[in-house]
């Protein structure tokens, strides 16, 4: 049961991932048909299509510029940037329970000096169980809740993953994650690859993840807000860090397949230190009405060719708007 909650939850982690991007959907796919199904016949109004439920933190990237001979981005270079980000539980449900989600993320937008924005949202899953959108539609039905059980069927999950070997090395990641007793103790990784853009036209590709600092100590978590209560918690008694660690892919590394693992003897640069330094409730919060878009990039990192990455940006929009819209129209009740 714990392998299909964690797919359940990483379809509505990425849920707002699949949309339509130019060339990779026929006429009758859309971002409007993905993100209807993904919201369900009875939507949660006002809230993200994905992720509904989270918290805003805010604080500051500390560059340690070791990536300033990668990238002409001025974050990577030896200084500080400001950032606004938001924990989140995978799901539509805003008030589902903290410990009932399978995918734990992480989004953050950095506010760059020069004016420019660079926003990345990330998932404890490294990878996605397929890599284009028309297989994330497939897999939607194939993990839908049965209307008699109310669960997923595992024989209908197993047959699509049956038909679909591309999803082997997140199914290899689902058998061995086990979810800490907090979003600090989690790793967050972009899932898809960028190119950091150098002197000379000089080109990397890369993925990133944020690694926690803090060690993993298993705790005893209670109630429907657990893991936002023992981030407010722990903030009392210090920042939270990350290690902000980029990993340079080799010419065997598919940059545009998002659901392929990269050796882990890849190598790794570390950029610097992510550090929380405040929380405070979504509603009313700093990061609320932000689109956490992955494609909004500063000057030095480019998208790569993967579907996956160009999809999300339609979709997300889809969502923003309509949630805009349902506040709006509750607003002038």
């Amino acid at each position: 049961m714990k392998g299909l909650v964690i797919i359940g939850a990483c379809i509505g982690a990425m849920g707002a991932v699949y949309a339509a991007a130019a060339g990779q959907f026929s006429s009758t796919l859309s971002a409007q048909k993905i993100v209807d199904r993904q919201e369900g016949e009875d939507p949660f109004t006002g809230f993200r299509r994905a992720h509904a439920k989270g918290i805003c933190v805010a604080g500051v990237f500390k560059s340690n510029g070791q990536l300033a001979a990668f990238s002409q981005a001025s974050i990577f270079e030896k200084a500080e940037t400001e950032f606004v980000g938001r924990f989140s539980i995978g799901g539509r449900n805003p008030t589902a329970p903290d410990l009932a989600a399978g995918v734990r993320s992480l989004a953050l937008d950095f506010r760059m000096d020069n004016g420019e924005r660079w926003r990345t949202a990330m998932n404890i899953n490294p990878v996605l169980a397929v890599r284009d959108p028309a297989s994330f539609y497939e897999q939607l039905a194939a993990t839908a809740p049965d209307p008699e059980t109310g669960k997923p069927s595992p024989d209908r999950i197993e047959a699509f993953f049956a038909d679909h070997p591309e999803s082997a090395d997140f199914r290899e990641w689902q058998s061995r994650f086990t979810p800490s007793s907090s979003f600090a103790t989690e790793t967050y990784h972009s899932v898809n690859a960028f190119l950091l853009k150098g002197e000379a036209g000089r080109e990397t590709g890369v993925r990133w993840s944020l690694v926690p600092v803090a060690p993993i100590a298993e705790a005893t978590l209670e109630g429907q807000d657990a893991l936002q209560k023992e981030l407010f918690e722990r903030l009392d008694e210090g920042p939270v860090q990350f290690r902000f660690l980029f990993h340079v892919a080799e010419a065997e590394d598919d940059l545009n397949d998002p659901s392929q693992a990269w050796p882990t003897e890849r190598q790794q640069i570390e950029a610097g230190i992510v550090e929380i330094v405040s929380a405070e409730p979504q509603a009313q919060g700093a990061c609320n009405g932000i689109n956490f878009d992955p494609l909004i990039l500063p000057a030095g990192i480019e998208p790569t060719a993967d579907p996956i990455l160009h999809a999300r940006s339609s979709a997300y929009a889809v969502s923003l708007r309509r949630r805009a819209l349902e506040t709006l129209l509750e607003q002038t009740k």
